[in-house]
């Protein structure tokens, strides 16, 4: 993989991570009942961000954990924030500690990544020939 193509995965992952903060955030404001009509609709939004942002990350990597339908059953497990405020506190906690599942194994993609991208940089022009990396 080019570097240029590297680099714009890493950024693209970064953005991919912030929309599953902004999930959990959203999980936060079921709990405690206080949304509303905005806030559902952007609920949907960044649950269609997610799934298409993975569609693209994984045409580029493959990923092995999170596997992609454990991503599609924790969105899928979560259509509206309504149906989550209704859920009961054992119930919103399994979706949180699937959330959380997720959340770090994409922390461990996006680490993986950065490692490629290091050592992508620390080759030399002659190593590059030899495929060895610098020491």
């Amino acid at each position: 993989m080019s570097n240029k193509k590297l680099d714009s995965l890493i950024q693209q992952t970064e953005n991919y991570l912030e929309c599953w903060k902004q999930f959990n955030n959203f999980i936060n404001l079921a709990r405690a009942k206080k949304f509303g009509p905005e806030d559902e609709n952007q609920f949907l939004e960044i649950k269609s961000v997610l799934v298409q942002e993975l569609e693209l990350i994984l045409s580029s990597i493959e990923v092995g954990s999170p596997a992609k339908e454990e991503i599609h059953a924790l969105i899928g497990n979560a259509p509206s924030l309504r149906y989550l405020s209704e859920m009961s506190e054992g119930a919103l906690r399994n979706v949180e500690n699937q959330w959380h599942k997720i959340y770090i194994g994409w922390h461990s993609i996006l680490g993986q990544l950065k490692v490629r991208q290091h050592s992508e940089v620390t080759k030399s022009p002659f190593a590059s020939i030899f495929g060895k990396k610098d020491e």
